[in-house]
């Protein structure tokens, strides 16, 4: 049975790649599939103020506050799209654009950074590098202990941002000018909040959303104590949470939502880039309050956060096949009310900050269960059903979820092309039948990373608890309860809001609970540190915790650092972009096919040029490779409407033989368009050999004029 959107199984051909790519130099990540959640915002907007620069604070008012967001898209064509682990889904245009959102809060005598990027998860390579400019820019004023670095994990961004081998295979190797616009992006938005920051005041609000979310592994789910599960109403989160930040006239500068669920609106056949449901909730958002800007513009920046959405699907109709429409094996199957809570937000966070981090070694942590029972942690590895993917995603080869037993067949092909795992780490991560055990596979770089970053930032009543990976429900909930019992053991900490911040700074695929660990669904499967990955980060977090609430934070051992390879260390699978091609009697920008002369609002105008390949554009951050435009009479000019950030346009660079492209733009004609006179451009670059040499040069095309009525 096949699902009906898939995500993160493994190919033949991706197993087989995996396993010769260690002999030739002597995998897919999973991740999650579908939602279009309607987003509500709130009818009220309002008029942020003037920006100010930096001051002190006003007597009485605890924080200055600033908010930054800045475009983080990098090169739309051939680069592949992080998520689903498949290498034939590689970018061809946009659907939206990606966005680094920044919250800088400060004091008076501390400061924290929130970062939630349209990104599928925060690499260490991506930090690192992050942590490196902000240290050129700002000296000691941004590091890692007060800097949180988030992915909202949609599965339409683009890869190449990292250091281990096997997220490299998986995602055609280090990509340079992939991670560069990554780094640009969230370093100029911080940059943002810094100049912006001023006096103000943050508010909190929480609520429920239902429906809009389901557990993807019930069974799993049903393995937790029933004395636990029974303290909830809901096997999935459906809390929503948000702060709220406003100037000290009340107008409201930003808002950052935490809401479990995975960003995957988009499946694995998608080729353009998007920010899927949690982009798109901030488009929303954004538009709704920047009124008259075009989307990435405007003052107000709003951040849909991801949360412990590890087993959390957007697929609330659930997998069913594609062939017979009947639903899949129970077992072995292969917009947030943020708006309406941040309108309502009225309960001030008040206090100081805080901000703890440690790097641990997670292949070598012992945790103390009891006062009698220790366990450990193990070395890195991947179990079968890792290959089988989810409901939202499986894979086409014989794996299946909650396998608990080797196949001899892909066991042998492991044996004889990268060789067993040793006895050691079959016995640590029982009862797990591992696949790949990455941890003692170090050719040509490690294949998964041992230092992990472990994080919290307080911010007065509200705890932010960075997460290095993708957290159960169950999970979080642990994590949550865990850190709050900490802090609350003193008085400044009463009633503290606990958040659970996804994907951050790191990322080591899945934590699931020591129950949902036995099931081995691909959650399990994917926790790489072993059954008893969660307890260890429990224990780590509270430590962090206990050190914030009793003030000794400076004592917190830093932990050992992690490597940061040389550039002639990482590899790049990313063929270089051939000289572009074109059809005879073309150029470059010709309309190969034009719009109709008239359309109607709800309708799709579209026309296709011949393009170059988008990468021999370079940096397009805040720019754009197509408008909409409207022609005005009074004026006399044509006004841009619409960009490739814009909901209704598709930009769908398609990629032909012989080094020629076309590239196609729809423009989605809203129920709001004024009627008039419009026209579609198209811009970008191509290359072209003088002598032997390459030489990019731009160019531009434009339809026909079109009436909309």
């Amino acid at each position: 049975m096949a699902p009906k959107s898939v995500c993160c199984g493994l190919s033949t051909l991706e197993m087989l790649f995996i396993m010769l790519f260690v002999l030739m130099t002597g995998v897919s990540m999973g991740l999650i599939s579908v939602m279009a959640t309607k987003w509500n915002v709130d009818s009220s907007p309002e008029e942020p103020s003037p920006t100010l620069g930096p001051t002190a604070r006003p007597p009485g008012n605890p924080f200055l506050v600033g908010v930054g967001r800045a475009d983080c898209t990098g090169p739309v064509g051939d680069v592949p799209l992080m998520g689903y682990a498949n290498l034939d889904q590689t970018a061809g245009g946009i659907h939206t654009r990606l966005y680094s959102r920044a919250f800088i809060v400060d004091d008076g005598s501390k400061r924290v950074v929130f970062v939630s990027a349209d990104i599928g998860m925060v690499s260490q390579r991506l930090r690192l590098e992050v942590m490196r400019e902000l240290q050129g820019k700002y000296g000691n004023l941004y590091r890692q202990d007060n800097v949180v670095l988030s992915g909202t994990h949609t599965h339409s961004g683009l890869a190449g941002y990292f250091q281990y081998t096997l997220f490299m295979i998986t995602s055609k190797g280090y990509i340079k000018p992939s991670i560069q616009a990554i780094v640009n992006g969230i370093v100029q938005s911080i940059d943002m909040a810094h100049k912006n920051l001023k006096p103000g005041r943050i508010f909190l609000n929480k609520g429920e959303l239902e429906d809009s979310n389901l557990n993807r592994s019930p069974h799993s789910y049903l393995n937790n104590p029933a004395e636990e599960r029974n303290r909830y109403k809901s096997n999935t989160d459906k809390q929503v949470v948000v702060l709220k930040f406003t100037d000290l006239h009340g107008d409201g500068l930003g808002m950052i939502s935490w809401f479990a669920v995975h960003p995957v609106s988009m499946n694995y056949t998608n080729r353009m880039v998007s920010g899927d449901n949690l982009g798109h909730a901030s488009y929303l958002f954004e538009q709704e309050k920047n009124i008259g800007s075009l989307p990435g513009e405007g003052p107000f920046v709003a951040a849909f956060a991801s949360s412990n959405l590890g087993d959390v699907s957007p697929n609330t109709r659930g997998p069913y096949c594609v062939n017979t429409g009947e639903a899949c094996d129970y077992i072995n199957s292969s917009c947030p009310i943020g708006g309406e809570l941040y309108g309502g937000a009225q309960r001030e966070v008040r206090g100081v900050l805080h901000a703890a981090h440690q790097w641990v070694n997670m292949t070598d942590v012992t945790v103390q269960l009891n006062s009698t029972h220790t366990v450990k942690t193990c070395k890195p590895a991947l179990g079968h059903s890792f290959a089988a993917g989810t409901i939202d995603g499986g894979g086409d080869l014989n794996f299946t979820q909650g396998a608990v037993e080797g196949d001899p067949f892909w066991d042998g092909i492991r044996d004889t092309l990268l060789g067993p795992p040793s006895n050691e780490t079959q016995d640590c991560h029982q009862p797990k039948p591992i696949l790949f055990s990455t941890g003692e596979m170090k050719k040509p770089l490690p294949w998964h990373p041992d230092i992990v970053d472990v994080q919290i930032i307080t911010i007065g009543s509200v705890a932010i608890v960075a997460i290095p990976g993708e957290v159960t429900t169950m999970s979080g909930r642990r994590i949550r309860e865990a850190v709050k019992q900490e802090l609350e053991t003193q008085a400044a900490f009463t009633n503290t809001e606990v958040v659970i911040a996804g994907l951050c700074n790191i990322y080591t695929h899945y934590i699931t609970t020591y129950e949902e660990y036995q099931v081995q669904r691909y959650e399990a499967a994917s926790t790489i540190y072993g059954p008893h990955t969660l307890s260890a980060y429990m224990q780590l977090f509270r430590g962090l915790a206990r050190a914030i609430a009793e003030g000794t934070v400076g004592e917190l051992p830093k932990g050992p650092e992690p490597p940061f390879f040389n550039d002639s260390q990482l590899f790049s699978l990313l063929p270089a972009v051939p000289v572009d091609r074109k059809p005879e009697n073309t150029s470059f920008g010709q309309v190969l096919e034009q719009v109709l002369p008239t359309y109607k609002r709800g309708e799709v105008a579209s026309v296709t040029f011949v393009s170059g390949n988008p990468r021999n554009s370079g940096d397009m951050r805040e720019k754009t490779f197509i408008t909409v435009e409207q022609y005005h009479n009074r004026t006399q000019q044509w006004d841009i409407v619409h960009t490739d950030a814009s909901w209704e346009t598709r930009f769908h660079w398609v990629k032909g033989s012989g080094a020629q492209s076309n590239a196609t733009v729809e423009w989605h004609i809203p129920p709001s368009a004024q009627p008039g006179s419009y026209r579609i451009r198209h811009f970008g670059h191509y290359k072209q050999l003088k002598g032997l040499r390459p030489v990019i040069t731009a160019y531009e095309g434009t339809s026909d004029v079109f009436r909309v009525s």
